[in-house]
């Protein structure tokens, strides 16, 4: 589900969400000292509702066929934007709990 947005959206927002990406890494870095073993096991499994994975897919199919109208690529790219952050977010749970086993 966010593979599939963050794959299709790609092309459109790279360059603006490697710079924001990096200064969220850094801005968050603080995040694994607080992280407990269960609460990075809940952002591991974060996952959009249904109905946001439709919007999404949606979305992307218009983006692909360039449809998007100025509010709807409004409204992707913040898709993107919040994908990229979850996405950051279940990295560092991961790595948490790849540390904990070791």
């Amino acid at each position: 589900m966010f593979d599939s947005a963050r794959r299709e959206s790609y092309a459109l927002s790279m360059s603006a969400n490697t710079s924001a990406t990096k200064l969220l890494g850094s801005i968050m870095s603080p995040l694994g000292k607080a992280l407990t073993p269960a609460a990075a096991k809940e952002i591991v499994g974060l996952r959009a509702d249904e109905r946001a994975q439709r919007r999404i897919k949606r979305l992307a199919s218009k983006c692909d066929h360039g449809t998007l109208t100025p509010e709807e690529q409004a409204e992707y790219r913040l898709f993107v934007e919040v994908v990229d952050w979850v996405a950051l977010l279940q990295a560092k749970a991961r790595r948490f709990l790849n540390d904990q086993r070791s």
